[in-house]
């Protein structure tokens, strides 16, 4: 199985492809555009600021690329964000795959709200796809994010952080975690071979 994590200069790709290989695999880290097309299964990662890594997709080209991906596509973190419509982070206009708008968390007043960006474990519920075969309601995955996807159509795992929001979206072979799989221990492993088998 050829696995490609797309490599455009925002991601924690090293931590993703350390924890495929936990699970037996080895995956390609590539901006080439053919190994892309050509691969089994794809992971768009991302770390950063959402305009900064659209300009750097839209630059090389890889925008158009993931777009006519047929293949079972992961989305993590920022790059789950970038498939939506936009985020409010730089006013982004996304790749419009998932059909909602990424917004920010509300300030963290008055006293006693939430603090952003929310940084650490938080559980995940209402879970709607065989990404999540094995995983229970409740369960605790790695987060990292001010900003968020609204519970939509295409929510298949919701988390709550001052309010529901999506942890995770499924449209058609396209998939989106807004956790990180990689840092959530036994319960990320377990969703990374679910995406794998598929």
């Amino acid at each position: 199985m050829k696995i490609v994590i797309i490599n455009y200069g925002a991601g924690n790709i090293q931590s993703i492809k350390f924890a495929i290989q936990r699970l037996g695999f080895e995956a390609v880290l590539s901006n080439d555009a053919e190994e892309i097309r050509n691969a089994d299964k794809v992971i768009f990662p991302g770390v950063g600021e959402a305009s900064s890594a659209m300009v750097k997709l839209r630059t090389s080209g890889l925008d158009k690329i993931i777009l006519d991906l047929e293949q079972p596509v992961l989305g993590i973190c920022l790059g789950m964000q970038l498939m939506c419509n936009s985020s409010e982070e730089g006013d982004t206009e996304g790749l419009g795959i998932f059909d909602v708008d990424v917004v920010k968390f509300s300030p963290p007043i008055p006293e006693g709200r939430v603090k952003i960006p929310q940084i650490g474990w938080n559980q995940i519920a209402d879970l709607k796809s065989c990404l999540f075969e094995s995983v229970n309601e409740g369960e605790h995955i790695y987060l990292v994010h001010s900003y968020y996807a609204p519970i939509c159509d295409e929510t298949i795992a919701k988390s709550n952080y001052d309010g529901e929001y999506s942890a995770a979206l499924k449209k058609n072979n396209f998939y989106g975690t807004q956790f990180h799989p990689e840092k959530s221990s036994d319960v990320g492993e377990r969703i990374l071979r679910n995406f794998l088998k598929m």
